[in-house]
């Protein structure tokens, strides 16, 4: 990609507080398992900017057309601060071909556009190594009562990534 150019990997993940954490393992003693008894979740979509490291988030409360729309503009509001055309690179989640994102998308041809994945691809998008790297970060091997305590987590780490940085060019760098 030229100077002229921004290309931005977005997907969508959940955390669960569904995971099972082991806690005061020792050898000689079976593990503590603590478990939220529940299958609450929340949803997270995200893009990554290859060349910086830049990574945005955006919360929602579910995955669909209206709120991958809002994704959208806040993308948008992050590319004015540039200028370059942007280009989306993205999976096949049926939201993202919602013709209700049409009327959206023809007003903004002349600097967004959207660039599908091939289907059940995604070890082609490098964000889904951001997103391995975030849970790794924020929820491996721990517990959370509540989903405001998973939440809570997932946004401290997240910051870390919110400017331009070397962990994710690096993460999402080629092989």
């Amino acid at each position: 990609m030229n100077g002229s150019i921004s290309g931005v990997w977005t997907s969508a993940t959940s955390s669960s507080m569904a995971r099972a954490a082991a806690c005061g393992f020792r050898e000689d003693h079976d593990p503590i398992v603590l478990h939220a008894p529940t299958r609450k979740s929340v949803a997270l979509f995200g893009a990554v900017n290859l060349l910086t490291g830049t990574l945005v988030t955006m919360f929602a409360p579910q995955f669909d057309a209206i709120t991958f729309e809002a994704f959208l503009r806040l993308l948008s509001h992050h590319r004015r601060r540039s200028r370059n055309r942007t280009v989306i690179v993205l999976d096949n989640a049926r939201y993202h071909h919602a013709s209700l994102l049409a009327p959206f998308l023809e007003q903004r041809q002349s600097f967004l556009s959207l660039d599908f994945l091939p289907p059940y691809s995604p070890d082609l998008n490098p964000i889904e190594r951001v997103w391995k790297f975030l849970r790794k970060l924020a929820t491996h091997n721990c517990y959370f009562a509540t989903l405001e305590e998973l939440t809570r987590a997932v946004t401290r780490e997240m910051k870390r990534f919110e400017k331009p940085n070397p962990t994710l060019v690096s993460l999402c760098g080629k092989n």
